[in-house]
């Protein structure tokens, strides 16, 4: 369980194939405090590290994790939003974050405004996946507030300390993102669905 508030960048040192598994090796700050068997959210994806190595730690994700979601556009040297697990007790500054990406979405506007950003991002509403304005979106890792919500489409601002902090300042129009709705949400359009 995350909370979707970023500790910090990684940046992708080597992806390697082992049969339909990648397996991704980061350079952190946060490594010498990671443990074998940890869950860290990697751009919204909840990884589980399997070996450590100095200030670098693999994790490994399997065919059908790469599937949905933009693992598969990840290069070498790209900045990565790192999140621990949240801790029992601790503060929910976020929101209710699983690590579970739902599905890709794309960038499909970026306008600066006064010294903040919104960006728009598309995703496939076949899916059953919805947004609300002033509901929370976890986009690439990151827990958002959405500004805007349309059918297939929604807003978030992003402000400076964000921008600067987590790899927003990377994505450009066309750039395919990590989306998790929120839990809540999906529980009702799942049954909205079923009663259909």
């Amino acid at each position: 369980m995350f909370t979707g508030i970023i500790e910090s960048l990684g940046i992708i040192k080597e992806i390697k194939k082992e049969k339909d598994n990648l397996n991704i090796t980061v350079s952190s700050f946060i490594t010498h405090e990671l443990k074998i068997d940890q869950s860290v959210a990697h751009n919204g994806i909840c990884l589980t590290v399997v070996s450590i190595n100095q200030d670098m730690y693999t994790v490994t994700a399997i065919k059908e994790t790469i599937d949905k979601t933009n693992l598969s556009d990840w290069k070498l040297n790209d900045p990565i939003n790192l999140e621990r697990a949240m801790k029992l007790g601790d503060r929910l500054d976020g929101h209710i974050v699983q690590g579970h990406v739902d599905q890709i979405g794309i960038c499909k506007n970026i306008t600066e405004s006064n010294g903040s950003w919104y960006y728009t991002f598309e995703y496939d509403a076949n899916l059953n996946n919805i947004t609300i304005e002033k509901g929370s979106i976890t986009v690439n890792g990151v827990s958002l507030t959405v500004v805007n919500s349309m059918k297939n489409e929604f807003s978030v601002a992003i402000i400076p300390y964000t921008y600067e902090h987590t790899n927003f300042k990377n994505i450009s129009i066309g750039t395919k993102i990590n989306l998790e709705f929120d839990v809540v949400g999906k529980y009702i359009s799942k049954l909205h669905y079923l009663r259909i």
